[in-house]
């Protein structure tokens, strides 16, 4: 496994530990209850095994989970050491969130994409076009695409090769799960043409078509955000 790999598998169970705690608080489990299965975790989370793995353990270090052999997960404290330093967990009305989430990326992505423009390697590039495709095949078979997904937009942030913007990769992460798990992958069409068009520009050394094809993708989104948060405000009525 590449060092990068590694960062991203470890940035991925670091969301999903926050997700699993949110999870227990929500759920209202108590001190000695059981946790679901890791398959049906990794289901409901719509992650790799692995990545729930490594979550769990991550909960166990924080004091929240104990792992006993052969028998299961179980909640051991719901008082946390160190999770979510941004505090989004706290956050009750997530389709805010995810709008306050997607006006940031609106500011911040576009010009991410035309760094990358400027500064990816032929390897960034290939890497990114290989994400395409993986994300491309995963919305042709209706599989769950939220890692890639997330990879696309990290990997796009990396071949800025900014070190500040490396710094705001979990932001990124955390908007680009909250994002699928308030519109459950209703942008699919949108997503494979705008992913190419970035890439594309990407290749081209085109920055200015770089920068306007993330801005066209973070509007897609928060068009779909914002549709959404309307449709609840009526409901509610």
């Amino acid at each position: 496994m590449s060092e990068f790999s590694k960062i991203k598998t470890k940035l991925l169970a670091e969301q999903i530990e926050e997700e699993i705690y949110n999870y227990i608080i929500k759920s209202n489990l108590s001190i000695g209850d059981k946790l679901p299965n890791e398959f049906e975790l990794a289901e409901k989370f719509g992650v790799g095994r692995s990545t729930i793995r490594e979550a769990v353990k991550l909960l166990e270090s924080d004091g929240i989970l104990e792992v006993r052999r052969g028998s299961g997960t179980y909640v051991i404290n719901k008082m946390p050491k160190d999770i979510d330093p941004l505090g989004l967990s706290a956050i009750e009305d997530k389709m805010a969130l995810a709008m306050d989430l997607a006006d940031l990326r609106i500011l911040l992505e576009p010009g991410i994409a035309e760094m990358a423009a400027q500064k990816a390697t032929e390897d960034d590039i290939e890497k990114l076009y290989e994400l395409c495709k993986i994300i491309e095949e995963k919305i042709e078979k209706d599989e769950n695409y939220i890692e890639d997904d997330i990879n696309f937009h990290t990997y796009v942030a990396k071949s800025s090769k900014n070190m500040v913007v490396e710094q705001l990769i979990p932001i990124i992460d955390t908007a680009v799960m909250m994002f699928v798990n308030v519109t459950h992958k209703q942008l699919t069409e949108e997503t494979i043409l705008t992913h190419r068009a970035v890439v594309d520009a990407i290749s081209e050394r085109d920055t200015i078509g770089a920068k306007t094809a993330m801005m066209m993708h973070m509007t897609y989104n928060r068009n779909l955000i914002k549709k959404l948060m309307k449709k609840e405000k009526e409901r509610k009525i």
